[in-house]
């Protein structure tokens, strides 16, 4: 039995036949309207055929009227159309009715800190922390995570998901330069990982697009000891360690039909020095217009907004040197500019990890990216109740030093552009609790069940009269 949070309605129907006595009735009015004159010669008609078109609740109301010449048409079919409005009322409404739609956002944790890299100021330094950070990566276990990442997703069955910070970590032999990226054995894939338990005997989601953003390689020296190392290979090193961060849109099998998938980057970006190297931190979004049963289509946006930019000096990819905020807000601005991806004719839901918010800012400068949502027009469309962000231990174990009441703000987020047209029926936070002896992420998970727009009625068939 499909439950009332998969957005699930009856299936289409056809509105029910009027009952012979109404239409009757209707065409007895048509009869009245014209019954005063007798004395119409033989030679001239009478009447006139006449199809009528007339919207009644959402459903085009198509009959067709044999109206009195002599009478004025006008009034006649103003009356019969009233009447027809009448006999169709009830199952007009019932077509009307709003569909649904489920959405989530969900960052997966890329399984690091990468601000230890961000932080070396040689490049021994950073080829040791590339050691620490796979480590923690081992540590981090994403294969188990998976499993609660899926019970989250399966429990709620939603129809959207996007997909934040889904890593995907290679390596490489460290005898090869790691610049520019080139190591392709798979350590670990976070959007295949997660698909084999999401279609566990069964196919259930489907990515829709992955996008891939910031992009590194790097020696590491994963024992520790930088006076020793692999045969040829340089810094204490023992193999090459490749991170590609992607966003990602996953849908649900057989419930959404979807088009115009597109990914993207934004131009304005942070750009961080490790080991004195200047390396952008390339970030960026997914599209894709969807439509689910019963539902106008709808544009989904998927993004992930700067999250280092929290200095009071971060340098930009232009040269710029910007404060607290400032970067991830304009990346904001591009989600809404004029040929933006959140800037089209159908209503936009969007959703993500935006490193932003108003009601619970940490400090001065993190609710400008939400601000600048807000002023384009979006609204909040999930609950802040609990708040889900985010656990401070680097470790996702249970003895890794997290725990719930870490999760004091709140940076992921569902919103639209069209409020009067999505509106939100209910939301919940989810994996709030260890699985497994692993939180599913340093996130929650966020959900929300929304209102959608129905399909506009039928128009009448072509031809007629």
């Amino acid at each position: 039995m499909r439950s009332r949070d998969e957005g699930a309605g009856p299936p289409n129907t056809l509105p029910p036949i009027p009952s012979l006595r109404a239409l009757v009735d209707v065409f007895a009015l048509a009869d009245l309207a014209g019954g005063g004159d007798r004395s119409v010669k033989r030679s001239e008609p009478a009447t006139r055929r006449t199809w009528l078109f007339w919207g009644c609740g959402g459903v085009v109301v198509v009959i067709r009227f044999i109206c009195p010449k002599r009478a004025n048409r006008v009034q006649v079919c103003l009356a019969l159309a009233v009447a027809a409005c009448a006999v169709f009322a009830v199952p007009a409404a019932a077509a009307a009715k709003p569909a649904t739609v489920t959405v989530m956002s969900r960052n997966l944790n890329l399984g690091a800190n990468l601000e230890l890299g961000v932080r070396a100021t040689s490049l021994q330094g950073l080829v040791n922390t590339a050691g620490t950070i796979l480590h923690q990566v081992d540590q981090n276990n994403f294969p188990v995570r998976a499993k609660g990442l899926a019970a989250e997703i399966l429990t709620k069955n939603p129809d959207l998901v996007g997909l934040q910070e889904a890593a995907l970590w290679r390596t490489g032999p460290c005898t090869e330069n790691p610049l520019p990226p080139q190591a392709t054995h798979v350590r670990y894939d976070y959007v295949q990982l997660l698909l084999n338990q999401l279609n566990r005997g069964k196919q259930r989601y489907r990515v829709v697009i992955s996008e891939p953003e910031f992009d590194f390689e790097v020696y590491a020296n994963t024992d520790g000891n930088a006076s020793t190392a692999a045969p040829g290979c340089p810094l204490g090193s023992e193999i090459n360690g490749r991170l590609t961060m992607r966003d990602v849109i996953l849908a649900r099998v057989g419930r959404v039909r979807t088009s115009n998938a597109r990914g993207g980057h934004f131009v304005t970006q942070l750009q961080v020095k490790p080991a004195g190297v200047a390396l952008n931190v390339t970030r960026g979004w997914t599209q894709v217009d969807a439509q689910v049963a019963g539902a106008a289509k709808f544009r989904f946006v998927n993004a992930h907004l700067e999250a280092f930019d929290n200095q009071s000096s971060n340098h930009t990819n232009t040269g710029a040197d910007v404060g607290n905020g400032k970067i991830r807000e304009a990346q904001a601005k591009e989600l809404v500019k004029r040929g933006g991806p959140a800037t089209v004719q159908l209503p936009v839901i969007l959703v993500g990890d935006l490193n932003s918010d108003q009601r619970t800012e940490v400090k001065p400068g993190d609710a400008l990216a939400y601000e600048a949502l807000l002023r384009a027009g979006f609204v909040e469309r999930s609950t802040s109740h609990p708040l889900g962000c985010c656990l401070k231990g680097d470790i996702l174990t249970t003895s890794g030093g997290s725990r719930l009441s870490d999760f004091d703000h709140k940076v992921d987020h569902v919103m639209t552009n069209a409020p009067r047209k999505i509106q939100l029926v209910r939301s919940s936070v989810t994996g709030l609790k260890p699985v497994n002896g692993f939180w599913d992420s340093d996130h929650a998970g966020l959900f929300s069940v929304l209102t959608l727009p129905p399909l506009a009625p039928a128009q009448p068939p072509p031809g007629l009269g």
